[in-house]
This record gives structure tokens, C-alpha cells and sequence, in this order.
């Protein structure tokens, strides 16, 4: 379990740090302006729509690691959040920071 949380603990400060990266105000900032045409400015606004739902991904994906390190410190980890049920060892395996059974998951992707 030691080896789990410290990979849980090294893809949170990732997480933490990606996170921080995003939020900094930008180097640089130009003059384009947004007309008619397609361009500059167009590029930077299609640009920046992605970047903020990058950054909410990240942050729903920094909430489930950091709610897995909760369940290692409360002895639940492994156990579904949604339904109460063990969580399938392949699952965890590959996303250690699973918090959610596959069903429940699911049906959290639907909502």
C-alpha cells in the first residue's frame, strides 16, 4: 500500500504543479483583436477554450487522487465510493486513483 500512496502522492504534486502552470496569467499579451475574419485572435480564443477544459479535467482528476489518498488513510481504498462494492483489482491496477467502480463511474460519465 506504501508504494501505492507514493504514486498516488507523486501524480498528485504533478497534478498540483500542470494545475498551477495553467492558472499563471499569460507571458505575453498582444494586440489581436477578434473581426471578422478568421485568424489570429480566433486561433488564440479556440486555443483558450481547450486550455479550460484541459484545466477542469485536471482538477476532477486531482479531486479522485487526492479522495484515493483519503481512502488509504481510511482503510477504504479499493472500495466504491458510489455503491460500496470492491472495486475490480484490474481497475485499480490501472487507474490506482479509481474511486469509483466501473458501473458507477458510468453512470457519473452520463451525468
Amino acid at each position: 500500500m506504501e508504494n501505492i500512496a507514493a504514486a498516488l502522492e507523486e501524480k498528485r504534486a504533478t497534478l498540483e504543479a500542470e494545475l498551477e502552470r495553467m492558472s499563471a496569467p499569460p507571458e505575453e499579451t498582444s494586440g489581436i483583436s477578434f473581426g471578422k475574419r478568421v485568424g489570429d485572435g480566433t486561433s488564440v480564443a479556440v486555443e483558450r477554450v481547450v486550455q479550460v477544459e484541459a484545466h477542469d479535467l485536471l482538477r476532477a482528476l486531482l479531486a479522485d487522487v487526492r479522495r484515493a489518498l483519503a481512502k488509504i488513510a481510511d482503510d477504504s481504498y479499493g472500495v466504491c465510493d458510489g455503491c460500496g462494492t470492491a472495486i475490480s483489482p484490474e481497475r485499480m491496477q490501472y487507474l490506482p486513483w479509481a474511486i469509483l467502480c466501473i458501473e458507477c463511474a458510468s453512470r457519473r460519465q452520463k451525468a
